[in-house]
């Protein structure tokens, strides 16, 4: 006969330590992008419809293209934070584990890609 506590036997599974600071940088993200992406879609929309010459002169000036690349920054770790999170309550083993770099890795590339074409027009 084992004579476990409960305490011993729940020892080990519970909390990762790491749900605060998730949450908070969730939150944070969050109000960020609350006042970011109005700002974005204010620019894009102007932007939207004109000319090939019209849009880079737009995204080449600094305000513009400041606030796209934040915008590109904090929404893709708020996506991959977001997307761990979720891949951590729902998933097991390695696949938990190869989905949680799945994410963070699709994030990174999107970031990539939009900071690689924000210096393009900006040079």
């Amino acid at each position: 006969m084992r004579y476990l506590t409960d305490r011993k036997r729940a020892v080990g599974k519970g909390a990762g330590h790491s749900g605060t600071e998730h949450h908070w940088y969730m939150q944070v993200s969050a109000v960020a992008l609350a006042f970011l992406l109005p700002v974005w879609v204010f620019i894009f929309g102007s932007a939207l419809g004109q000319g090939h010459e019209a849009v880079v002169a737009t995204f080449a000036r600094p305000f513009p293209a400041i606030v796209t690349g934040l915008v590109l920054f904090v929404s893709m770790r708020h996506f991959a934070k977001g997307a761990q999170m979720m891949i951590e309550d729902y998933a097991r083993g390695h696949m938990k584990k190869a989905l949680v770099i799945a994410a963070i890795s699709l994030s990174y590339v999107v970031m990539a890609t939009g900071f690689y074409a924000l210096v393009r027009i900006a040079l």
